[in-house]
């Protein structure tokens, strides 16, 4: 069906699809659409208007968060492309997913670790929708290296009109969770699976008809493997700084690093031709295992220590009571900071 042959960095392969290729690249450009929406429309379902109005109304997590998605991340993806010496079309792909918003499985991660569950759903659904701008201009800005040199053209118009045709999808959601709120929770669950299906198709597709993608460059893997953990990493430090509280400090780690990985797929597949996608298709494929994996990992680890965490007590206090009698200052969304908290104490001492 395919001959693949790639050829020297900063070119496109040689890649070309017979009359049944051709067939198949559009029918998946059809179905990829069409269960994107599904996903998008499932989130959407997520939000709640009440919660998303109180964490507007004290904003500093929102934008915290918001400066780790499109701040942090996309000149994190520039600067791995550049250091590593990719190919032109795989820093675009590496460019694309650091300037997806995050994904359905931060908010996965974030319930299993005693995150900031209104934080994580309302970052999520805004950076999809604030996506639909930032993403083609953090493009316009950080693409420059490599479209200047006439080494790859952007699509700018159609990723902004794929992420655009998103508007439509997200708003029902937030109406059905709105007026229905027991379907939303039904529907979300069939946006989790369609969004597991959706992910395999693309698994499936790259491997049938851009076959080449699979013969990628150590660099790629090696950028999948690092721009997660740098993105966790420098979300968690970012909160710490800003003095948010512990359960916000995950969150908006786990926002960072965790991209949307069906979004940048499809923006793909919509936006480049197969012959540039041979070289850009597998990245976010490799991001997502990896993003996967260091998600079960912090898992694991918050949950090992929040069994043996016993808060200097006695071993007479089970460990889960130790660890609920540790947030002794607790606003609703779990323990807090105590550093970034007034010594109460003092002050009384003081009155």
């Amino acid at each position: 069906m395919l001959n693949s042959s790639i050829i020297e960095v900063g070119q496109v392969s040689n890649t070309t699809l017979d009359g049944l290729g051709t067939t198949l690249h559009q029918a998946l450009n059809i179905i990829l659409t069409i269960l994107l929406a599904v996903v998008v429309f499932a989130l959407g379902c997520t939000v709640e208007i009440g919660k998303v109005l109180t964490h507007v109304r004290r904003p500093w997590g929102i934008l915290v968060g918001i400066l780790c998605q499109f701040g942090v991340m996309p000149l994190t993806a520039f600067l791995l492309a550049l250091t590593l010496n990719v190919r032109p079309v795989q820093a675009i792909a590496i460019l694309i997913m650091g300037c997806c918003p995050g994904g359905t499985i931060s908010n996965i991660i974030t319930y299993w670790i005693d995150g900031d569950m209104d934080l994580s759903i309302t970052m999520t659904s805004l950076s999809t929708i604030l996506a639909m701008g930032m993403m083609p201009l953090c493009l316009l800005v950080y693409s420059r290296s490599w479209v200047e040199t006439g080494s790859i053209r952007v699509p700018y118009i159609q990723i902004g009109i794929t992420l655009v045709s998103l508007i439509v999808p997200v708003a029902c959601g937030v109406f059905v969770n709105y007026k229905w709120p027991k379907a939303a929770k039904v529907i979300l669950k069939v946006g989790s699976v369609v969004g597991c299906v959706l992910l395999m198709i693309v698994g499936v597709a790259s491997a049938l008809l851009y076959r080449g993608s699979w013969n990628t460059d150590a660099a790629m893997v090696i950028v999948g493997l690092i721009f997660p953990m740098i993105g966790f990493t420098a979300g968690f430090t970012i909160a710490i700084l800003a003095r948010q509280p512990w359960p916000r400090c995950r969150t908006i780690a786990l926002e960072t690093g965790a991209q949307n990985v069906q979004i940048c797929t499809t923006v793909l597949q919509l936006s480049f031709s197969p012959q540039e996608l041979v070289q850009m298709f597998t990245f976010p494929l490799i991001y997502g295992s990896f993003q996967l994996t260091f998600g079960l990992l912090l898992i694991t680890v918050y949950q090992i220590y929040k069994r043996i965490s016993t808060c200097k007590s006695d071993g007479s206090v089970l460990p889960d009571q130790a660890l609920q009698s540790c947030r002794s200052a607790n606003s609703g969304q779990g323990e807090v900071n105590i550093s970034f908290e007034p010594d109460l104490s003092v002050q009384s001492s003081s009155n």
